[in-house]
């Protein structure tokens, strides 16, 4: 599932290509990817609806237009593509957003679990999950205090509070990792037993991390459609997560693979220690 640093990504290649457009016309070739209203409903409150900007709250990307707040989640397999109207149809391409510059927004999904909203402006969202989101990362609320508050009374490891959408948005699987090994603290740490110097290194390092890896990610507009949105990811960059069996970028030990409430994770037992 793409991360807060690749949601960005997206934000950033497709919302300079958008803005300011007119919507001439919307198809959707899968109505379930169409979570609220009917996918009639959405394709016709959209039709002249023109495009102001696209943000981002945690994992999910919101296009704003000039009533309407179109909500998107990717979830697991989900991409977007700002192409010709010319352009190759790709498979499981689901919905199709037609501008009046003759450009396309895309909407692909093999999986089919990513999920569109359209609510008008003046309506107060609480069917996305927005609503129950934490802080953002890069929020000057988040602090060892708030950390410390929060984990205090959890009995949960580190790394599964680190996923806790309700704790901090955006922060996924492959990024809770690098957190972690960045500040020397096992995934399987108990939260609740982190002291205050230790939260004071994790707030500061979830917006460094965060920061420095969507810098990396960086894409051109032209290399993003050559690459159908699917080669942008971090990966010469990420130091352990799927790099399990690999020598440590830092002592050399072997990194271990060991799975935490369900989900894959990779530490290393010099830097990080041992539970």
């Amino acid at each position: 599932m793409p991360e807060l640093p690749e949601v960005e990504t997206i934000r950033r290649v497709i919302e300079p290509q958008m803005i300011g457009q007119k919507i001439q016309n919307v198809i959707i070739n899968h109505p379930q990817v169409i979570a609220c209203p009917s996918s009639d409903e959405f394709c016709h409150k959209l039709t002249e609806e023109q495009i102001e900007s696209i943000s981002r709250r945690g994992k999910f990307l919101i296009i704003h237009t000039t009533q309407y707040n179109i909500t998107l989640h990717l979830r697991m397999t989900g991409r977007l593509l700002v192409t010709p109207s010319d352009y190759e149809m790709e498979k499981h391409t689901h919905v199709i957003i037609r501008m009046e510059n003759g450009k396309e927004l895309r909407f692909i999904d093999s999986r089919r679990f990513g999920r569109f909203w359209l609510l008008n402006k003046k309506e107060e969202d609480q069917i996305t999950g927005i609503h129950k989101l934490g802080l953002e990362p890069f929020d000057s609320a988040l602090t060892a205090e708030y950390l410390q508050r929060i984990c205090i009374r959890k009995r949960k490891t580190i790394k599964e509070c680190l996923l806790d959408q309700t704790m901090v948005a955006g922060i996924g699987n492959i990024y809770a990792d690098e957190i972690l090994f960045r500040i020397k603290i096992h995934p399987r740490r108990r939260a609740n037993s982190l002291d205050l110097a230790e939260f004071e290194c994790l707030a500061a390092e979830i917006p460094k991390a965060l920061h420095y890896y969507i810098e990396k990610n960086a894409i051109k507009e032209e290399d993003y459609l050559r690459e159908k949105g699917k080669e942008y990811r971090n990966t010469p960059y990420l130091r352990v997560y799927g790099h399990g069996g690999e020598p440590c970028p830092v002592c050399g030990q072997t990194l271990k693979k060991i799975v935490i409430s369900g989900r894959g994770s990779v530490y290393c037992s010099g830097c990080q220690g041992e539970i």
